[in-house]
């Protein structure tokens, strides 16, 4: 499974050319902010300057993915074809890599023929592979992390075997590390990580036993996490909890003539506009603390507003978040019917998995409650969705093979 959905990730991105990426704004969809950031540590600016010019040190974006594309730069060149088809095939591992975790988790919950199906729809569907193939960005490795976040948790309750034991410390160790790998991948993701951690430590015989596990797990987080606040306090002089871009994302996407998402860069892609040179004048914490302070006083008057779009976000972060008007109408309508169909698939496969008594059915859930919890109320896309794009595949395939065949009525 794992090969065939690497190989078929492989063969598209170099048939269809996808490492060939737009030049347009001096190759800004090349990874967007972390592609800029990758830029500056290769050429001598440190992590910094996520837009445009040389604007500072940033927080804009956790590390992880940054610092990976910068090693690609720094062996296969800045922007070049190489490096994007280099970093495009790094992508397709992490995706190939999610239908191994599937496996296991509906191997163990549900049964063979269900992780089966779900783990080759997901190592060959086209719908799961467009992340690995297209963007440069952090989806795919965050959406294999966390699959294999839930994969670890099973094996710690021992869900699916004859006799369960009691996590090693070596579990919680590798608990702690994935964690902490999550936090500096995508760290709204760590929403989940209190649920998981506690129904991993009340399912066990002995909670008060693993105590002393848990705080391994929880140095080792810290240590990782920590290494990440250095380097902000550093940099800053202030604590800066992982990102540091909230309030400009709060003003673009909940401002004045928001509609819940935004089509552009949060700030503009021109050194001489007077948005950017504000940016690069207060610099980044001061910056997007006043935005930050243009939002709440902009809230304090338009409550209705705030509410009506966030109820949108929520709608589209399950129903599909259209793209601008260029797209084909035709492929467009094609694209959310595909997005829509597993939403509602999935969430159907989750509460029959529920009704049915499923092992881990509640720590499933609590996932589709948290992750996108953050998004509802600041910005939406579609890609926010793909850490949960593994789970809504098992479920529908859960869902599909739980139907039972109508029986006939005997004449009477």
């Amino acid at each position: 499974m794992f090969w065939a959905g690497f190989l078929l990730r492989a063969l598209v991105i170099v048939i269809g050319h996808t490492y060939k990426i737009r030049l347009a704004q001096d190759h800004f969809q090349f990874g967007w902010e972390m592609g800029r950031i990758a830029r500056a540590l290769v050429t001598g600016y440190g992590y910094a300057d996520p837009f445009v010019g040389h604007t500072g040190p940033t927080a804009w974006t956790p590390p992880i993915f940054p610092l990976l594309l910068a090693g690609v730069f720094k062996l296969f060149g800045v922007y070049t074809a190489l490096s994007a088809w280099v970093i495009l095939t790094i992508n397709s591992v992490f995706s190939a890599a999610v239908s191994l975790f599937v496996y296991e988790i509906a191997a163990r919950c549900y049964n063979l023929r269900v992780a089966k199906w779900s783990a080759w729809m997901w190592a060959v569907y086209p719908a799961a592979l467009q992340y690995a193939i297209h963007w440069v960005w952090e989806m795919s490795l965050t959406a294999m992390l966390f699959t294999w976040v839930l994969a670890l948790a099973l094996r710690m309750r021992g869900i699916g075997e004859d006799k369960p034991r009691e996590a090693t410390a070596t579990q919680w160790l590798g608990f702690g590390l994935l964690w902490g790998s999550i936090a500096l991948s995508n760290s709204t993701v760590l929403l989940f990580l209190p649920i998981c951690g506690l129904w991993i430590l009340f399912g066990a015989k002995q909670p008060l036993a693993q105590l002393g596990k848990v705080a391994l797990a929880s140095l080792v987080f810290l240590a990782i996490l920590g290494s990440w606040e250095t380097r902000n306090f550093q940099a800053f002089h202030k604590f800066i909890p992982i990102r540091g871009n909230m309030g400009a994302e709060m003003w673009a996407g909940s401002g004045p003539d928001s509609n819940g998402f935004a089509w552009m860069a949060t700030l503009p892609l021109e050194e001489r506009n007077p948005e950017t040179i504000r940016y690069r004048t207060l610099g980044e914490v001061e910056y997007t603390r006043q935005q930050g302070e243009k939002w709440h006083v902009y809230m304090r008057t338009h409550h209705l507003h705030y509410a009506a779009i966030s109820l949108k976000r929520f709608y589209f972060f399950w129903a599909g978040v259209p793209h601008p008007t260029d797209a084909h109408p035709a492929a467009e309508a094609i694209r959310e019917i595909d997005y829509c169909f597993f939403s509602i698939t999935g969430i159907l496969g989750l509460l029959l998995s529920l009704r049915n008594r499923i092992p881990a059915a509640g720590l499933f859930a609590w996932s589709f409650v948290l992750l996108p919890l953050t998004y509802y109320f600041v910005t939406v896309a579609a890609r926010f969705r793909h850490p949960l794009e593994p789970l809504l595949f098992l479920f529908t395939v859960y869902l599909f093979q739980s139907a039972q065949p109508r029986r006939k009525h005997e004449a009477t």
